[in-house]
């Protein structure tokens, strides 16, 4: 290997750790402290998915007025909304996931989101993933505090992002694990090759923070890479591949299932952001629920025993205009629903304080209103499920001010 070619790899070393990590050790064999840990997964529907059409309020008459194109009907067969407590339904795309609110491990909080006003994706994004809404300066994304805040030794797959790059949500001086999605999942890199692996191997055997990082990545990379295949090779059983976010979902329920160091994950799902040919009961957010959904469900299934100890937090930057726009889809909006899943979930219920659809309730006059902060959801379940101390919880979310009357019982 020439010079060259050394150097063009040596720009790729920042791709497999992403972080320093610090002085943390990490054994491949699961610690004993890792069994029965308790788990939080955060799935991020990026482009601001239509909440108003997710977890519908049938009994508004604005609901109906306001998308006489796009409104899912309450009745009328396989294209009505699935009843949740006679004032909401869901959509009927999502119907694989009524099993797990019927056992009441899936709740919906309502009319959640940010307390900063911006209609940026990029802002909104941003400010939800460090936490710090309004605060463009924050370092660091609140689930790297929250990595930093939890108690015990630390391992390099402790917390996985799935996907290409580390999102901000996972920014911050914690190592995370990145790992790549579908055939990505598995594809080969330069630093793979026995030649270069052992060039680097030579150059970061010091005792600095940047050697450390890439040993201990190249440690987390391997294992996760040996779980991925053993798995792969057991589901093809003759069956065909899945697509999307169901083949993500699976491959990390799996990754979770055989690896109980992994404690916290995060995926992301894009394709939200209907402004144009939105659809009802069909078309173009129904064939996005439906993968969502059947992707959910078979995450549940999957983590098996262990999906009693996991929280699943699904949240999205903010929400859509109630009144559907002149090309049948919606614009930019305020407020959202969030969906809490996992065995300490007490489910079957929708939360938060519904404000209404009619205009004098209205969030500038177009938009469902905000009346639970989105950290309020989470800060539930890092004090019930994770069992966080207050002090712990303020410095994953600094400046918040927790409690929320509206989430009583939320997390049992």
């Amino acid at each position: 290997m020439n010079r060259r070619e050394f150097l063009k790899i040596a720009s790729l070393v920042p791709a497999l750790t992403l972080q320093p990590l610090g002085n943390i050790g990490w054994a491949a064999r699961v610690n004993d402290a890792a069994v029965g840990r308790k788990r939080l997964i955060v799935v991020f529907l990026r482009g601001a998915v239509d909440g108003l059409n997710l977890v519908i309020p049938y009994n508004e008459s604005a609901y109906y007025d306001d998308r006489p194109s796009i409104a899912i009907p309450a009745s009328g067969g396989d294209k009505a909304l699935t009843d949740l407590d006679g004032q909401f339904g869901l959509h009927p795309a999502l119907a694989s996931l009524m099993p797990l609110w019927r056992e009441r491990s899936l709740a919906f909080v309502h009319a959640c989101g940010s307390p900063d006003a911006t209609r940026s994706h990029f802002d909104a994004q941003d400010y939800m993933e460090s936490g710090t809404p309004g605060v463009k300066s924050t370092p660091d994304g609140w689930m790297n505090r929250l990595l930093a805040t939890l108690p015990g030794a630390h391992a390099p797959t402790q917390a996985v992002s799935f996907g290409p790059t580390l999102p901000r949500i996972f920014s911050g001086k914690m190592t995370v694990a990145n790992v790549g999605v579908g055939m990505n999942a598995s594809r080969p890199m330069p630093l793979d090759r026995p030649v270069v692996s052992a060039a680097f191997d030579r150059l970061y055997e010091g005792n600095d923070a940047l050697s450390r990082a890439y040993r201990e990545g190249q440690v987390a990379r391997k294992q996760l890479l040996g779980d991925l295949q053993q798995d792969m090779e057991a589901a093809s059983n003759g069956a065909p591949s899945a697509s999307g976010f169901v083949q993500i979902a699976d491959q990390a329920a799996r990754l979770m299932a055989r690896d109980r160091n992994i404690q916290l994950a995060f995926l992301a799902v894009g394709g939200w952001d209907t402004h144009v040919n939105q659809g009802a009961s069909a078309g173009q957010l129904a064939n996005h629920l439906k993968p969502l959904g059947d992707g959910l469900a078979n995450l549940a299934h999957q983590l098996g025993d262990a999906y009693g100890d996991t929280a699943i937090i699904v949240m999205s930057e903010f929400g859509r205009t109630v009144r559907e726009n002149g090309n049948g889809g919606t614009d930019h909006g305020h407020a959202n629903v969030m969906w809490v899943m996992g065995g300490a979930v007490r489910g079957g219920k929708v939360y938060g304080k519904w404000p209404g659809l009619s205009g004098e309730y209205l969030y500038q006059g177009r938009d469902l209103a905000v009346t639970t902060d989105f950290r309020a959801v989470i800060d539930a379940v890092l004090a019930h499920h994770l069992g966080l101390a207050g002090e712990q919880r303020g410095r994953v979310f600094p400046g918040y001010r927790m409690g929320a009357p509206a989430l009583a019982g939320l997390i049992a």
